[in-house]
């Protein structure tokens, strides 16, 4: 008999994978403690330990890859007022 899928609320997943983290316990323990399979206790451990850096980011301030889209769309604007601009001297009587 397979087991459902059960969903699991994000405080439940960050418990399980800061106490993953902390290492006293083997996945093995872990999973049977929390009746979850350790693959996904190493999946959470895993995305809990790439994206811990963004919890203590500071308000306002925008990830990498937010800048770096906001950058190319800011050069597009600017390649686009500057054909416009010399668009306008090119028409524009003197």
């Amino acid at each position: 008999m397979t087991k459902k899928r059960r969903p699991h609320f994000s405080a439940f997943k960050a418990k399980v994978a800061l106490t993953a983290v902390r290492g006293l316990k083997t996945m093995s323990e872990l999973a049977s403690d929390f009746d979850v399979h350790p693959q996904m206790i190493a999946q959470w451990k895993k995305k809990l330990l790439t994206e811990a850096e963004e919890i203590f980011e500071r308000p306002g301030s925008k990830s990498k890859q937010d800048k770096e889209s906001n950058e190319a769309e800011l050069y597009q604007q600017i390649g686009k007022l500057q054909m416009e601009l010399e668009w306008l001297k090119k028409t524009m009587p003197r």
